[in-house]
């Protein structure tokens, strides 16, 4: 349904719009698709666009992710400010992922208005999706922040965590990010053993995800319990414990990477 693309098209004519004010994301509460707003939406509300870059097509339509001014009063009646975690699940796996996509690049954007290595102003790159520094020649691209995320199985059960930072009581598969010079694998490793005190072997990869909270690429494993104790590193897990499949907390929905893991494993053991 999405088609990327980063050049943008000779005409705009009934483009639609991925739209954020303040860092929020503006739907259309009318609309079965929320958090796509048509032209005539923005030009009838007079919104002026501070930031706008081309994302690719979506359904041949021409797609944009834009920044309007924060000044500017949204209809409560007919617009709703709030964040991505509100549409997760509750719109198509594509359309949110470009939502994501949407987010970060005006985030990455707002981030590299000057050159992190002499100060000097950047501007955009006329061919990629880049910000270039005259001055010093520095380059800046869309950042992403690889992680790993693993569920741990001992036979049929999982060990799933309650993350400290979280106040709901949800359950959730283990994740980490890959410092430099690390291989996944060795993030895997290490995360777990730092997290829960306990050693993993037989790892196989599952899946990626784009995780835009906020430039997470998630990369999916399953990991075979091999040794241990669980003793929670309690700055990072809340509570940690080995779930059999009839006694599940709360888990994370499907349309995470976290919860596809979990849906797998019980599927491949029904």
């Amino acid at each position: 349904m999405f088609r990327p693309d980063s050049q943008t098209p000779d005409s705009s004519v009934a483009a639609l719009h991925i739209v954020f004010q303040r860092g929020k994301l503006v739907s259309n509460m009318r609309s079965p698709r929320p958090c796509l707003l048509e032209d005539s939406l923005i030009e009838q509300g007079g919104w002026q666009v501070r930031r706008r870059h081309f994302m690719g097509y979506w359904e041949d339509q021409p797609c944009f992710a834009v920044e309007i001014d924060e000044t500017h009063l949204l209809d409560p009646m007919e617009f709703q400010l709030g964040t991505l975690w509100q549409i997760l699940g509750r719109v198509d796996e594509s359309l949110f992922s470009l939502a994501g996509r949407a987010a970060q690049v005006l985030d990455w954007e707002r981030d590299h208005q000057f050159c992190g290595r002499c100060g000097s102003p950047m501007r955009g790159h006329p061919v990629e999706r880049a910000m270039i520094c005259e001055p010093c020649g520095m380059t800046s691209y869309p950042r992403i922040a690889p992680c790993i995320i693993v569920l741990v199985t001992r036979g049929v059960e999982m060990l799933l965590a309650r993350s400290a930072s979280n106040p709901r009581p949800m359950y959730s598969t283990l994740a980490g990010f890959i410092e430099a010079g690390e291989t996944p694998e060795e993030t895997l490793v290490r995360e777990v053993r730092e997290e829960v005190g306990l050693d993993v072997g037989d790892l196989r990869y599952f899946q990626a995800q784009s995780w835009p909270f906020p430039n997470q690429l998630m990369l999916g494993y399953f990991a075979e319990y091999a040794g241990g104790d669980i003793v929670c590193e309690p700055n990072e897990i809340a509570d940690a414990q080995w779930f059999h499949p009839d006694n599940l907390p709360m888990i994370p929905p499907p349309a995470s990477v976290a919860g596809q893991l979990i849906q797998q494993h019980l599927k491949s053991i029904s």
